[in-house]
């Protein structure tokens, strides 16, 4: 069946608010969208994907896509493309705390102890403040987004855990502690979260591709993700949609997808107060310094991360990933400057566009260094195109070219684990890197465990069963299971 092509224009205006420009104005705005455009149209040859838009001063300076959404149906990326935002939630969800305030429904001084019964006693005095400044102590996470759990067992299992410092000591980043806050606000509204947040915020901002499982969405602009260029899964709508319902390792912390023209309209409703007073709107956006010291720079406000940069600039910012898409807001309010960027192909490489970017807007004679491809869609490329008796001018070609990332035995390793795990394909190529990798490092034990996973993979059992037994030899224990079982066999 021939591919159906669905072509969208990659720039997009939306109305911000009325203005008038200078021809001065003007002629800077032009000489940033292609300083902006030209960099990254020369890296998406380069394997990026994604979009990025630049309001200054109210003016849209770039709102444009890059690379594609789907690869299968050749679907371009553009400011309509949904993206997951990964931990950018968090800004909603101190969002809609603030806004119960407003409504008078909860204190920011509130212990824990009036929403949730029989708390531990070093839980009861945790109070909303600390939860939205990453201060309460909490656990990052207690398991991966998708694992099943229910909501009892999440709550059970996070009030049962040790805290990781007294509640109001200091800084420790915590997903957990903004699944709390997400509970509160079904608590306290009577709603469900994402009702919630759709209901006070989404659409008073008129952001309708933006949530969980509400929105309708446009399946067609649901980009797939890309990871490191290679691995290929489906939005994160679609598990969403399979699963019914958000899972507590995800909800209010992170997760969330979005449109670039949808974080555009969050960025007017919140300067603008549509869905939060001048007053909440400062709480949002104070630092909270990470430690006592007077020369900390760094600091969290409510779901942003809040610095002070060169020529004491403020920036507030905050990045979201789950490895395959990143995503990142930064806004400097006394400049106004707003940057809103996301990738479906996530890498070293890309994941610090937006702040690069920023440099090219703060700083004229700013010039970037080229996005490259990253290393392993790199290899990759080069696998596929040639036998592994040129594995040799591989490994050279890594040398030269990515010598940060080829610094120990890790990176061969990862890659041969690649081809024989998630992408399951070349699996000659995997044996023979597995093998490269050994030569390098002949007294690493994982290593020579790798090397009995080529062999088995490759159907070659009495190459695997040595390597195995040579991996044990050298301390590595994990590999005795796998030589028990196959010699079993």
């Amino acid at each position: 069946m021939k591919k159906t092509i669905f072509l969208f224009s990659v720039i997009t205006i939306i109305q911000l608010g009325t203005f008038n420009l200078s021809a001065q104005e003007k002629k800077q705005s032009t000489a940033l969208f292609s300083k902006i455009d030209t960099y990254l149209t020369a890296g998406s040859k380069n394997g990026f994907s994604g979009a990025i838009s630049v309001v200054k001063n109210g003016e849209i300076i770039i709102n444009k896509g890059y690379g594609e959404a789907n690869k299968d149906t050749r679907t371009l990326n553009n400011p309509n493309t949904i993206f997951d935002i990964g931990s950018n939630t968090k800004q909603f969800t101190a969002t809609a705390i603030l806004k119960l305030v407003e409504l008078g429904k909860l204190k920011l001084n509130d212990p824990l102890s009036t929403f949730f019964k029989n708390l531990p006693l070093d839980k009861q005095s945790i109070t909303i403040h600390q939860l939205l400044t990453h201060t309460a102590g909490f656990l990052d996470s207690i398991g991966r987004d998708f694992t099943e759990i229910s909501q009892k067992d999440f709550f059970e299992q996070l009030f049962a855990s040790t805290l990781l410092s007294m509640p109001g000591e200091k800084y420790s980043y915590s997903n957990t502690g903004y699944s709390t806050l997400g509970r509160i606000i079904e608590l306290t509204s009577g709603q469900s979260y994402e009702a919630f947040v759709n209901e006070h915020l989404f659409t008073p901002a008129g952001m309708f591709q933006t949530g969980y499982l509400l929105p309708k969405w446009n399946a067609k602009q649901m980009s797939h993700g890309y990871n490191r260029n290679i691995i290929e899964t489906e939005s994160t709508i679609t598990r969403y949609q399979e699963d019914g319902d958000i899972n507590w390792h995800l909800k209010g912390n992170g997760g969330i997808n979005s449109t670039q023209n949808d974080m555009l309209l969050w960025y007017k409703a919140l300067k603008t107060n549509i869905i939060l007073t001048p007053e909440s709107f400062k709480k949002l956006s104070t630092p909270y310094p990470y430690t006592s010291s007077p020369k900390s720079t760094s600091s969290y406000g409510y779901g942003w991360g809040v610095k002070i940069i060169e020529n004491n600039v403020k920036r507030i910012s905050h990045n979201g990933s789950n490895g395959t898409y990143m995503h990142t807001l930064i806004w400097y309010p006394k400049e106004d400057i707003y940057i809103t960027y996301a990738t479906n192909a996530n890498s070293a490489k890309v994941e610090g566009i937006a702040y690069v970017v920023a440099k090219i807007i703060l700083d004229e004679s700013y010039v970037p260094e080229p996005i490259i491809n990253n290393v392993y869609s790199f290899a990759m490329d080069y696998i596929k195109q040639h036998s592994t008796d040129k594995s040799n001018a591989l490994l050279t070609l890594l040398q030269e070219n990515y010598a940060d990332d080829i610094t120990d035995s890790r990176l061969l390793n990862s890659m041969g684990n690649l081809l024989i795990g998630r992408l399951n394909e070349n699996l000659d190529w995997a044996l023979e890197l597995f093998k490269l990798n050994v030569e390098m490092y002949p007294k690493d034990g994982n290593l020579w465990d790798s090397l009995g996973d080529g062999y088995k993979v490759n159907n070659l059992k009495e190459d695997a069963i040595k390597s195995y037994q040579k991996a044990i030899e050298l301390g590595y224990k994990d590999s005795q299971k796998k030589l028990t079982e196959l010699i079993k066999n």
